[in-house]
């Protein structure tokens, strides 16, 4: 990679984006050549190295891919495109099994099988988990050694993707800034091939378990460029982030309940086997809206472990525990506050079966694609087992891009932590930021309807026009926003993570994906 004139060659393949997705393909195209672009240290800032779950896979007696792809179709509500869900769930053995050759420490028995868990939707146990609920970390732990250790593999550090570059109607790259350098030139980082696995748009809400910068980039950029977005409507809430105030919300794993822990409000009252036969195992948007109404009652909502787990929680779930005994709250004595908050994409940049998007040279993976595995509502822990079978196939697509050699290091710039922390902290705090993340969650949240959704799209206009800065940054934002809003305005009927409750049916003529360029989203804005 050289420097001349604020640009930057990346030679080969360009991964924006440092989480599962992006490192599983980095890995993947080894020995070719491929430049990470990583706007923090490596394995940090990344929903990878969140998710709690673990990765799903059809690996017990008695299972199948054909069982596991029905359980996601059944999930995604009508949605899911039938040949993704077979194929996808077909590559999982697969797939873990190059996760373990990498180093991953999954949980096994005494025979050395895969110990499996069991959550929501899934119609038998076959989540493959680390130390219950650390799956994300540890792997992307052993990930990123593995990257580290890796010649053909160069990783850039401190450096965010603002726009997509193109030239002639291809993709040829991005334009990205360094951190705490706001106000210089942007610098252009060329490649042959650009895949885009910078995550999804949960920051956009006030209430979210991502982290702090994932709010809806990814998306954003390709749309300015000219992408075609899929369902970008369908966001998932999570009906158990644990309510501390905390931004982001720590979140309390589905596997607790499919360990036996249920859902009560503030006068002991368990209301989820009233509303659906699984009760607190139903799939998380019925959850999600059933706590949701349970606040707007006046109610509160906790997640009791007590009896399932009891002081058993401290060893089989040590992360929840430890954001528990954080907050001053002892799992095994005392019901855990708990609250829905944005959680999941299942909408984004949409591409084919080989990753590839609408635009020429580039492919999208992980959270910022809409590959048609999730429908209108994601089986839980299918999102790692996506960001990898993808991740795979964009590898093999692009692996014949150019003959192997190794790279040169560039370090991007020297990581300060301090220095991180505030911009992130900066830019969380801006009246711009506050106030769409909260016309975000107020209008768009886990009910909607048309009066909220136009107002939203005029909020979002106003905001757009009337900041006192309005960068490239911004503009991704409020343009994931429009896209999420104007779809959700659009689709008359209830179907998975979206509810309308002025259209509280599914409708037959909806059971199809949403497809839009953001020139059509913002029509549908101007119209409100």
């Amino acid at each position: 990679m050289t420097i001349f004139d604020n640009t930057l060659d990346a030679d080969g393949a360009l991964i924006v984006g440092a989480g599962l997705a992006g490192l599983f393909t980095a890995l993947k195209l080894a020995p070719l050549p491929v430049t990470v672009l990583s706007p923090k240290p490596l394995g940090t800032g990344a929903s990878s190295a969140w998710a709690q779950g673990g990765v799903a896979a059809a690996m017990g007696a008695g299972d199948s891919p054909h069982a596991h792809a029905q359980d996601t179709e059944m999930a995604g509500a009508g949605i899911v495109d039938h040949g993704t869900a077979e194929a996808v769930t077909a590559e999982a053995i697969a797939r873990i099994e190059d996760l373990a050759r990498w180093g991953t420490p999954f949980d096994r028995d005494a025979l050395g099988n895969f110990a499996l868990g069991r959550e929501a939707a899934h119609s038998t146990s076959r989540i493959v988990k680390v130390e219950g609920d650390r799956a994300g970390r540890a792997i992307m732990q052993a990930l990123v050694a593995r990257v580290r250790g890796t010649p053909s593999i160069r990783v850039v550090e401190g450096i965010t993707a603002l726009s997509l570059a193109r030239d002639d109607g291809r993709v040829v790259g991005i334009y990205g800034r360094r951190l705490g350098d706001r106000y210089s030139e942007p610098i252009f980082i060329r490649a042959r091939a650009t895949v885009l696995a910078a995550g999804g748009l949960g920051g956009l809400y006030a209430v979210t378990t991502n982290p702090p910068g994932v709010r809806g980039h990814a998306m954003g950029m390709a749309a300015r460029a000219g992408a075609v977005i899929a369902d970008p409507e369908f966001v998932q809430f999570h009906p158990t982030a644990i309510a501390t105030g905390a931004d982001p919300a720590p979140l309390a794993t589905e596997a607790l309940r499919g360990e036996g822990a249920i859902l009560v409000n503030d006068r002991g009252e368990r209301f989820m086997p009233a509303i659906h036969p699984d009760a607190e195992l139903a799939p998380r948007d019925i959850v999600a809206r059933a706590a949701f109404r349970q606040l707007a009652a006046g109610r509160r909502v906790f997640l009791d472990t007590r009896k399932a787990l009891g002081a058993a929680i401290s060893a089989r779930f040590p992360t929840v525990t430890r954001y528990c005994l954080e907050a001053g709250i002892d799992p095994a004595t005392a019901p855990i506050p708990v609250t829905p908050a944005a959680h999941f994409h299942m909408g984004g940049v949409k591409v084919d079966e080989r990753g590839r998007s609408s635009l020429p040279g580039l492919w999208a993976c992980g959270e910022a694609s809409c590959t048609g595995l999730h429908g209108a509502n994601r089986l839980a822990s299918n999102s790692l087992l996506e960001a990898i079978v993808f991740g795979a196939r964009i590898a093999q697509d692009i692996g014949g891009l150019e003959a192997a050699r190794a790279l040169a290091p560039f370090r991007g710039i020297a990581w300060d932590e301090a220095e991180g922390n505030r911009a992130e902290q900066k830019l969380r705090n801006t009246p711009a930021v506050q106030d769409l993340r909260l016309v975000m969650s107020r209008l768009v949240g886990v009910e909607r309807d048309a009066d909220g959704l136009r107002r939203a799209l005029r909020e979002i206009a106003r905001l757009e026009q009337g900041a006192e800065w309005v960068t490239s940054a911004y503009l991704n934002m409020t343009t994931s926003a429009t896209l999420v809003v104007a779809a959700a305005l659009m689709r008359t009927e209830s179907r998975g993570g979206h509810y309308r409750t002025d259209f509280p049916q599914a409708e037959d003529k909806w059971g199809r994906h949403t497809e839009m360029t953001l020139g059509e989203a913002l029509d549908i804005r101007a119209s409100a």
